[in-house]
């Protein structure tokens, strides 16, 4: 069969309406992503999972059971992440132990444990290539659900890797298991593995021979980073990650148990955030008879967050946030160095004496003397304990006034006025020095808190609830740069902060005009060189 030749002009028309045909595809096309997802944003989701437990994590099973149980737990997983996928989210995020559970030994986890390669040295779709590892059966159905969903998915769980008995580090029956988070891209391929660094009582698990630094790119937001519930109190991986790599969005596992006043999930979370100028879209686990709740997705402007310690249900999160832009200086430099300039919205702070209060280390105790004019009495001092450190307070009274207390080479001081009267105790603490229950790490804060009742005794205690609406200023001259700013508000709500940043080397935090009522506002500083 012969072809008849083409004449120019009917080859040049028939291009043209090709090319029509193309653009308009390519316009429409471009018309309809923008109206799904506005450009520099993307959609993100995170649940907070009641998972299911094992009733006796201390016995032996099999894997079968292992498998049994986790699945039961998959299964809710895939129901949300198809609910998540149709309200347009690209990216979802799941808790730290949500799919095998806690409270392991190093026997007892190990049915529970599937074989993660590590992803820069291997290119694998579990769900498509199911064969290729054993004891995967976890991650094919992870795998499967990001394939269908077209949706980048982050999970965890344990992780086992053979070692040889020359390496010096490897355990005596010849194997690690680590506290592993899993990323899969939209088409089921794992991209980014993550074991956690700062284990927090797990037993069952081994600390990785080195810290994982772990990225992952999306086509929607860029770069993210990972870790995992305790890392973010340490600087290994958390800061390094945003520090060196520029990292502006976070992905977080997590399984936190709240203590008032200074660490509970969201407050924490979402000063992290705010402290580092970053996104971050963090999972919690959901068991509230042991305090474990709260969730969010968290920008330095605004969050969504959830914390429910009376429903047992699991909490879906859905949020469209911004891209947060990569800067050619890590915002944790320009943003906390002291000696910033900021200005500030009321004229009392840079009238108050910033140097009144002397503090000098004697003998390992710490001796304040507050300076006061002859006709004024000295406020008093006292100690309380709260987060199991040894804190020094003083009293705020009467509706308005200026405060300072100190403790070691940490003074805090305090410039409020009280919009309400109530009958509640409000103090003014300070602790400066090694924090050494359920963990050890250096901190200095300066805290305004609610206490527990009307007796000095009862300050430092946990308190979510408060009727009083408080103006202040409060700042501090702090030996770390590293400063989370705390704004917590009645039944758990949070608040941003009108003012921070750093004048000379006070660093200060201001809020007037609240119309909720405040239980907790604190700089908590992390002065990671002295852990």
């Amino acid at each position: 069969m012969s072809c008849a030749p083409v004449s120019p002009d009917l080859r040049t028309k028939v291009m043209l309406e090709a090319y029509s045909m193309v653009f308009l595809f390519l316009f429409c096309y471009q018309v309809a992503s923008a109206e799904v997802h506005k450009e520099g944003h993307y959609v993100a989701a995170v649940y907070e999972h009641p998972s299911i437990l094992s009733p006796n994590p201390a016995a032996l099973t099999d894997r079968h059971a292992a498998l049994e149980l986790m699945n039961r737990n998959l299964d809710i997983y895939e129901e949300q992440v198809i609910a998540a996928a149709e309200q347009g989210a690209q990216i979802i995020v799941f808790p730290e132990d949500g799919i095998h559970g806690f409270n392991f030994t190093r026997e007892t986890i190990y049915p529970y444990l599937e074989f993660v390669p590590c992803p820069r040295s291997v290119k694998w779709n579990p769900c498509r290539e199911p064969d290729l590892f054993g004891d995967t059966e976890v991650l094919q159905r992870l795998s499967c659900m990001a394939l269908r969903s077209k949706i980048f998915l982050v999970a965890n769980i344990g992780a086992k890797q053979p070692c040889e008995y020359r390496d010096p580090l490897c355990p005596p029956d010849g194997r690690y298991q680590f506290n592993t988070d899993v990323v899969f891209n939209d088409n089921g391929t794992l991209v980014a593995r993550y074991r956690k660094q700062n284990l927090y009582f797990e037993y069952a698990f081994n600390t990785p021979p080195e810290v994982d630094c772990v990225l992952f790119d999306t086509p929607f937001a860029g770069k993210f980073g990972i870790f995992t519930c305790f890392d973010i109190l340490f600087y290994e991986p958390a800061v390094r990650l945003i520090k060196k790599y520029n990292v502006k969005q976070i992905v977080y596992p997590t399984a936190w148990m709240n203590q008032l006043p200074l660490l509970s999930a969201v407050e924490f979370q979402q000063a992290f955030a705010t402290a580092f100028n970053i996104s971050i879209l963090a999972a919690n686990i959901h068991h509230p008879t042991l305090g474990m709740t709260g969730s969010g997705i968290y920008t330095p402007l605004k969050s969504f967050t959830y914390h429910d310690m009376e429903s047992h249900d699991g909490k879906l999160i859905v949020a469209e946030i911004s891209v947060m832009p990569q800067e050619h200086e890590s915002y944790v430099e320009s943003y906390v160095r002291p000696g910033k300039s900021i200005e500030y919205p009321h004229n009392n702070f840079a009238s108050l004496h910033l140097h009144d209060q002397v503090c000098s280390k004697r003998e390992q105790e710490t001796h304040c003397r507050i300076a006061q004019k002859d006709d004024e009495e000295a406020t008093p001092i006292f100690y309380s304990e709260m987060m199991y450190d040894n804190f020094s307070f003083v009293p705020v009274i009467g509706t308005k006034g200026d405060l300072q207390v100190c403790a070691n080479t940490l003074c805090c001081y305090l410039s409020y006025q009280r919009l309400t009267l109530s009958d509640e105790l409000y103090a003014l603490g300070v602790f400066d020095g090694l924090h050494t229950v359920h963990g050890t790490y250096y901190v200095q804060v300066c805290a305004l808190v609610k206490c527990g009742g009307l007796s000095y005794s009862t300050c430092g205690q946990e308190v979510s609830e408060a009727t009083a609406l408080i103006d202040f200023q409060l700042w501090g001259n702090f030996s770390t740069s590293y400063i989370f700013p705390l704004l917590l508000m009645s039944d758990i709500n949070l608040d941003f902060a009108d003012h921070l940043g750093w004048k000379n080397k006070y660093y200060l935090m201001s809020k007037s005009g609240s119309s909720s009522s405040l239980v907790t506002a604190a700089l908590y500083g992390r002065w990671y060189e002295k852990d």
